[in-house]
């Protein structure tokens, strides 16, 4: 133990020679990586979408006590929604209301968001979707308020089948917390997304941001990984199969798919997660070194709206090898 001590102490020895940079000098340098950082084209783009917590809306305020007084189907369904609850106050907050055909598709339902987009944002139908064989399909029913809610889920793989929808089907498609999950052409779900939406219909979609300040934290720490949520799921039989996390965006590479898939961007946001509260020092980290602080929450909400004249990559560069 003395030996390798000894071993650790000389590997950490300054160069001899080596001369300290003066105060003035590093102050200097700070300033102009921070002004270099003001002046990234990118940071404009995103200015003053830092990982601060929002406020609370009262929309906001509502959905969280209404997602509340839902009776969980089982433990499993209740500790989730208790984790995320905030997580989907916001995203019914930045629903926007029905103002078309009134038709909404939430994928990878759970049955939480669905009777909030019924009976706060006015959507008189929804249906859900969720991984299976194509063509299976079940009702649903859970209670909010003591009021029974039911809803069609629809089998299908949101990556690899055309969905079993008609075009232009959709005012609002749902795809929470899932592009994470996809194993091979994230790109499949997008464009089926477009396709079934009705023109000027918006796809909101929520995912963990891979450059957040935790994910920053966690890679200089050098023990986690900088993904949110990377563990497995331990065997369940009465689960079956669950895709972990395969692959977690920046919120830059969520806004380039999104508009590779021929969306316009309406909203491109990050907030953090409560419980990574300690990593926000981070922020003056990033700004302090030259790096943009801009869209570093834990949680990345983007809603892009169908423009069919505008154009498809069907497969973007930073996506996809050749």
């Amino acid at each position: 133990m003395a030996e390798h001590s000894g071993q650790l102490t000389e590997a950490m020895t300054p160069v001899s020679g080596r001369r300290e940079i003066p105060a003035v000098l590093r102050w200097l340098r700070a300033a102009l990586r921070r002004l270099n950082t003001h002046l990234n084209e990118k940071y404009r783009d995103s200015r003053g979408q830092v990982a601060e917590p929002l406020e609370p809306s009262a929309e906001f305020l509502t959905a969280a006590a209404a997602l509340e007084r839902i009776l969980p189907r089982n433990e499993g369904s209740a500790a989730y929604l208790a984790e995320h609850r905030d997580r989907l106050a916001r995203t019914i907050e930045l629903t926007p209301p029905a103002s078309r055909s009134g038709r909404a598709l939430e994928l990878g339902c759970y049955m939480q968001l669905t009777p909030l987009l019924e009976r706060m944002r006015g959507y008189r139908e929804v249906v859900g979707g969720y991984f299976g064989p194509l063509g299976e399909r079940e009702w649903k029913t859970i209670e909010l308020d003591r009021r029974p809610f039911s809803c069609r889920i629809d089998r299908f793989d949101a990556e690899r089948d055309v969905f079993p929808y008609e075009d232009n089907s959709f005012e609002l498609v749902l795809a929470c917390e899932l592009i994470e999950h996809m194993i091979s052409d994230p790109m499949h779900l997008l464009l089926e997304c477009r396709r079934v939406l009705e023109e000027g219909g918006r796809l909101l979609i929520t995912t963990p941001n891979a450059a957040s300040l935790t994910s920053v934290w966690r890679a200089l720490h050098g023990y986690d990984s900088p993904q949110i949520y990377s563990k497995y799921t331990a065997a369940a039989p009465e689960r079956g199969a669950e895709v972990p996390h395969v692959r977690e965006y920046t919120a830059h590479e969520l806004r380039a798919a999104v508009d590779a898939a021929g969306f316009d961007i309406e909203l491109l946001t990050t907030e953090p997660i409560a419980k990574f509260a300690a990593h926000r020092k981070m922020a003056a980290f990033l700004e302090e070194h030259g790096f943009n602080p801009a869209l570093r929450g834990e949680q990345t909400y983007c809603i892009g709206v169908k423009r069919g004249a505008l154009p498809v990559i069907r497969y973007p560069e930073f996506l996809y090898y050749r």
